[in-house]
């Protein structure tokens, strides 16, 4: 790691919120650039930075520092130098002067050890010393806490979050228990708390570690496998496992979290079920919440249903299904219902048709799905302006209590009928906001495909809703002639009906390219995107080809495959600036995504009626770089949201010239190039091969081995979800 000692000459730039800092530093009569997370830092400090020089396109030579410390000024005219920068609120050249003046070296040590000293100089009384020598502490307190983090390998963007979150009070809270990090700060979970509490010595059977080993089992398992609770024992034996502590003790630590109600343990007919408790209460309100909309009827829309549905196929010059008459009726006459089915079934030519006969009723309308990708594709589809759910519900920050909204059942949505897309995507604490801000009487419409792949988060609500048996529900089987001319729609039916997909046809939708290696299949992706596909269907490889993996890791995994296509799709040049992230490079043009919930993160958007601003930015949003400018990435995301990601956020977007087919859902793209490189054989099964080919809208090709196709459709293997949602609507 390089280093460069020098007196603050001038901070260019500084972000108060998350410390990214621009600033130039001198020694000697050399100048040098430094950028990165330098917080609290004013001109006229001497400080030693230490990180790696990089060579900017537009800004030249800069050091992007890794970690600093402020050297202490002992000289006196270095002193009056660091006082009379602005350091401290009220002193400013003059007084400085006139402080060292009266105690030269020492100055520094009266400051801070015995302010009262100061009324000795002409213009200070008792509360300007007192003030001086309490703005004096502050600053160096909470340097003093970023020094104390700095020994535990935390990044600066990490210390910042802790200091914001405890104050000055960090490093008093960190001693007694450092695992409150992981239930407080955003960004740190236990592994990195745990790595904290060994460098300071806590032992490996601390309560305050097997209480959070055992809240962190929990939370693991519901962002890894979707679960909203584990069985007691699993619980038990996992958190055992992975803190190296007797199971005797943990069962002891368990018995404590249940006394403060931080886990909820529920008897089931397979034995006890233990929640987190916000996972517990979450459940229960869905179920009663649901509920709570079937028991209240339907208002009569004045309408006689199978005359409407009439007039609607005499004026598009289309004809119903039994099934798809079937579900429209249901959407007219209950208050809650659910329109399931595959690919070319019609889901949205019934969703039109019940959209159409509402208005007619004169009822107001909502759509919401739950990305922005999905969320486009509805207003596509309907012709009618679809949000996402955050922004239906009018997302408003995160606070003690979880995720804000201002829509609940105090201010609920303001529609007659709302109707929810892509189900299969919406996990359990979405799900429960969603059902807050829906006021009884209001007809609810839930549109999805059960085969998908589950959402991300915990909970698999479509699926506990089919099951349960309680809500309307129509699945949609059988496929039109239309859509049956498509090779994706006839394959994706066969993959999910576990048949082979017909992969020996030419000049159709849905082509297949065998490669028996992972280099072949890599370099197959890669011309495909950049000139094959581009060059016969007259197509932008940026914006109409989506690469597609099953796994992360390998030649052909979305990691590797990602820096093949960003050196072929959008190849360095003078003109274009990069940023340079851990390992990832990201350059002025790429493709992005964000691959975490960010709820802090503030965005604009230019509308018709003006710039509107924002908070929030979700797992899977995908976009471009617009622009890398002293060190901050703007990006541009599908639904026209620009956000400005500083140091501290770049941990949390990724290429996505190649995405994995779980940060797929909900989307839908021209061109799906699938790099089958095989997986976990477990993970390799049917649902996940069923989903990818769904996310083509014109053409998928798939590339690799026919035996590892062949596998992944005869593996129906899915992993089960521990969730009791089904159970309590039937119960409700």
């Amino acid at each position: 790691m390089d280093s460069f000692e020098g007196i603050v000459s001038e901070i260019r730039f500084q972000n108060e919120e998350n410390g990214f800092t621009v600033l130039s530093l001198v020694a000697g009569g050399r100048e040098e650039t430094v950028v990165g997370v330098l917080p609290y830092l004013n001109e006229g400090e001497r400080v030693l930075v230490r990180g790696e020089w990089t060579e900017h396109p537009s800004f030249g030579r800069q050091l992007n520092a890794q970690e600093y410390e402020v050297i202490l000024p002992t000289r006196a005219d270095e002193i009056e130098r660091f006082l009379g920068c602005g350091l401290i609120k009220g002193v400013g050249p003059s007084m400085a002067h006139a402080i060292v003046h009266r105690f030269g070296e020492e100055t520094l040590r009266v400051i801070s050890e015995s302010p009262e000293k100061l009324v000795s100089v002409p213009g200070i009384g008792p509360k300007r010393a007192a003030a001086i020598g309490k703005a004096y502490a502050d600053k160096f307190e909470t340097r003093e806490a970023l020094l104390f983090l700095s020994k535990y390998q935390l990044s600066p963007a990490l210390s910042m979050r802790i200091l914001n979150a405890y104050g000055k009070a960090a490093v008093a809270i960190l001693q007694q228990n450092p695992y409150r990090l992981s239930y407080d700060v955003q960004g740190i979970g236990f592994r990195t708390a745990d790595r904290i509490a060994f460098s300071m010595g806590f032992a490996r059977n601390d309560p305050n570690r097997v209480r959070a080993g055992l809240v962190y089992t929990l939370r693991e398992a519901a962002a890894s496998v979707g679960h909203v609770y584990l069985p007691k024992e699993e619980l038990l034996q996992s958190a055992s496992g992975i803190l190296q502590v007797a199971h005797e003790e943990v069962e002891n630590e368990y018995a404590a979290l249940r006394l403060t109600r931080q886990v909820v343990e529920e008897e089931t007919e397979d034995g006890q079920a233990v929640y987190e408790a916000q996972m517990y209460d979450a459940e229960l309100e869905c179920a009663r919440l649901l509920c709570g909309l079937l028991e209240a009827p339907a208002d009569a829309l004045g309408l006689d249903a199978a005359q409407a549905i009439e007039d609607f196929e005499r004026q598009r010059d289309i004809t119903f299904e039994q099934e798809q008459r079937k579900a429209i009726t249901l959407a007219l006459r209950e208050g809650v219902c659910v329109i399931t089915g595959g690919p070319g079934t019609g889901k949205t030519t019934v969703l039109n048709c019940v959209l159409e006969l509402l208005a007619r009723a004169g009822l107001a309308v909502s759509l919401a799905a739950p990305t922005g990708r999905a969320a486009k594709r509805m207003t596509e589809a309907t012709g009618q302006e679809a949000q996402t759910i955050h922004r239906l519900l009018g997302y408003g920050g995160e606070g003690e209590r979880g995720l804000h909204f201002t829509r609940d059942q105090r201010d609920p949505i303001q529609a007659d009928v709302v109707v929810l897309d892509e189900m299969s995507m919406v996990d359990l604490l979405l799900f429960r906001a969603f059902l807050r801000a829906v006021k009884r009487g209001t007809r609810l419409i839930l549109v999805g495909d059960s085969d998908q792949l589950p959402s991300v988060g915990a909970g698999n609500v479509l699926l506990d809703i089919l099951r349960s048996g309680r809500v309307p529900t129509v699945r949609l089987t059988q496929v039109f002639r239309q859509a049956a001319m498509s090779q994706i729609v006839l394959n994706a039916h066969r993959i999910n009906e576990g048949k082979m997909p017909v992969l020996s046809n030419k000049n159709t939708d849905f082509f297949f390219e065998r490669r028996d290696s992972l280099s072949r299949i890599a370099d197959s992706v890669t011309s495909l995107c950049l000139d094959r596909l581009p060059g016969y269907f007259h197509i932008d490889p940026m914006q109409d080809i989506q690469v597609l993996s099953p796994v992360k890791k390998g030649e052909a995994g979305v990691v590797a495959l990602n820096q093949r296509l960003q050196q072929a799709l959008n190849p360095p040049s003078r003109r274009k600036n990069e940023r340079r992230f851990g390992e990832t490079l990201f350059r002025e043009g790429d493709k992005v995504m964000q691959t975490r919930n960010d709820y802090q993160a503030e965005w604009t958007r230019q509308t018709d009626a003006g710039l509107e601003d924002g908070l929030g930015v979700f797992n899977g949003d995908m976009g471009r770089v617009l622009s890398i400018d002293e060190g901050e990435v703007e990006v541009l995301f599908d639904d026209d949201r620009r956000v400005v990601y500083s140091d501290a956020m770049l941990a949390d977007l990724d290429l996505a010239y190649a995405i994995t087919i779980h940060k797929s859902q909900g989307s839908e793209f021209d061109t799906v190039v699938l790099a089958l490189s095989p997986g976990h054989p477990r993970m390799m099964a049917r649902n996940l091969l069923y989903t990818a080919v769904t996310r083509a809208k014109s053409r998928v090709v798939l590339v690799g081995a026919e035996a590892l196709v062949q596998r992944m459709v005869l593996n129906d293997h899915t992993v089960r979800r521990y969730s009791l949602l089904s159970r309590r609507l039937r119960e409700e």
